[in-house]
């Protein structure tokens, strides 16, 4: 066995993972071919990775050219702690206001502690801005995961 399959995190470790993370560094490519990379909130919805933005934003424009992107989210401080997905794939966007409207509302639970009661209220009052702004759902090709303390746990 090497030492890559001894951290490798399993599918719900990864899930587990991704739900507690915070920040997600997405990385899309930018109009001179240099990767443009851009941290962002996210949301699991079925299992699968949600964002939204501005329609008009760079990273739009990014993946309306090249739907390619790259995304990792990682914690710890010290080797043995040092945690990470990296997700390659590609975006797929939607401009269906209710998607929008649902992944903002999820994104007020997750990172405002909206109370999951309220969502609907929410999801009306966000209408207006959902207009100009665009849903994202990350399509993975690729996924690697580590988790350095799988290390320790053996030694």
């Amino acid at each position: 066995m090497s030492r890559r399959d001894e951290i490798t995190m399993g599918d719900d470790e990864i899930r587990a993972f991704l739900e507690s993370a915070r920040t997600m560094i997405l990385t899309t490519i930018g109009p001179d071919g240099v990767p443009d990379p851009v941290a962002m909130w996210f949301v699991l919805r079925d299992g699968e990775v949600w964002m939204r933005t501005y329609a008009k934003s760079q990273k739009v424009a990014n993946v309306r050219r090249d739907p390619r992107v790259a995304t990792l989210v990682e914690d710890g401080d010290r080797y043995a702690e040092l945690r990470g997905v990296q997700v390659s794939g590609r975006l797929e966007l939607s401009e269906d206001i209710d998607v929008i409207c649902e992944i903002a509302a999820a994104l007020l639970v997750k990172y405002e502690g909206l109370d999951p009661e309220h969502v609907p209220s929410a999801m009306e009052a966000y209408r207006p801005t959902a207009v100009k702004q665009v849903a994202m759902r990350l399509v993975p090709e690729r996924t690697v995961s580590w988790d350095h303390a799988k290390l320790m746990s053996g030694a």
